[in-house]
């Protein structure tokens, strides 16, 4: 299953922290925003492994802009 990460606000892509193929955990940061002199980490919800990272450093994105995409890893009972 796919979790696309999403902004939250608009904002400077200040630093890509992750890269495709990358495994993440919950709570791992994917990018750190920029926004009025403030950074803002975006973290991941899930544990996964990276499968896009849909922004750059420097761009901007717009409130709800999917920065990212972590496959999720299957949980077994």
């Amino acid at each position: 299953m796919a979790e696309r990460i999403v902004s939250e606000m608009v904002a400077n892509v200040w630093r890509v922290m992750v890269a495709p193929g990358d495994a993440v955990a919950v709570g791992d940061p994917i990018v750190i925003l920029e926004s009025m002199k403030m950074e803002i980490p975006v973290e991941s919800p899930v544990v996964g492994t990276v499968s896009e990272v849909l922004v750059a450093e420097g761009a901007v994105v717009q409130e709800g802009d999917v920065i990212a995409v972590v496959e999720q890893m299957a949980v077994v009972e």
